[in-house]
């Protein structure tokens, strides 16, 4: 099960493991606090794309299109899918963000790649 949840949430032991999918250290989140199990900034949307998009929900399905195809000619995705799968076969896994907007941001449009077969 992969699961999103912000960051700023208090952490449960219903999380699993729990990875931080931005490029940005979110503000006012201390590492303790943070209780994550890696941060994998690598996978997150480019510095240009991120800058682009800007929380902005009309720009939303643009800026999915764009972070899968980032995403689909980024060499860390093969070896970040395969280890969300294996952590996926102990437990939950969850991707933490911390956009405000819950329903518009990376960490959604990537755990929906990760599900389908792209």
């Amino acid at each position: 099960m992969i699961n999103i949840k912000r960051i700023y949430e208090e952490a449960t032991t219903d999380d699993g493991v729990r990875i931080l999918v931005d490029r940005l250290w979110p503000r006012g989140i201390s590492r303790d606090k943070a209780k994550l199990n890696s941060w994998n900034k690598e996978i997150s949307p480019s510095p240009d794309l991120r800058k682009w998009f800007n929380h902005d929900a009309a720009k939303y399905e643009e800026f999915k299109d764009r972070y899968i195809a980032e995403l689909n000619n980024n060499p860390e995705s093969a070896a970040f899918k395969e280890m969300i799968n294996k952590k996926q076969e102990e437990g939950p896994v969850t991707l933490l963000y911390a956009a405000k907007d819950q329903e518009h941001n990376n960490a959604v449009v990537l755990k929906e790649w990760l599900l389908s077969d792209h």
